[in-house]
Formats: structure tokens, sequence, C-alpha cells
């Protein structure tokens, strides 16, 4: 999928396309839309990673069974790649 922004609209708050991607990520976990493996993957980042940048924004993980799965999964397809 492809997600089309007029070009001032990343120049005007600053960010790249991988700020952007974080933000994304971040926004969509917070909000419980995206398990923290899925989150990951949209921000383009190894789960370590992305549970330092949710540390560094105090926000906490609401991990439950159905997460846990899910990034179960994830991490079996990431590492087949």
């Amino acid at each position: 999928m492809t997600l089309e922004l007029p070009s001032d609209v990343l120049e005007s708050a600053r960010m790249s396309v991988p700020d952007l991607k974080l933000e994304l990520a971040l926004s969509l976990f917070s909000l419980g839309r995206l398990s923290m493996g899925k989150a990951a993957e949209v921000a383009g980042l190894p789960v370590g990673k992305f549970q330092l940048h949710l540390g560094s924004r105090n926000l906490g993980s609401h991990y439950g069974t159905e997460e846990a799965l899910e990034d179960a999964g994830t991490l079996s397809r990431l590492r087949g790649a």
C-alpha cells in the first residue's frame, strides 16, 4: 500500500519519512490498534528498538495473549526472510 502526502506536509512538520512511520506506529500501538510486532514493522524497526522508543515516551506495553501470538508469528516470518 502506498500513502501519498503533499511534500510540504513533511517539510512543515520537519519530519522525514522514517520519522513519520515511527510516529504512526507509536500512535497506533498506544491506541491499541496494532500489536508491538506490527507497530515495529510499520516503523521499520526491530521490536527491541521500537520498545526503546516506547520507553523514551513513557508508553507502556499493553501486551496480552493475542498480541504475543501475533508477535511470535511476525518474528517467525522476519527470521525466515
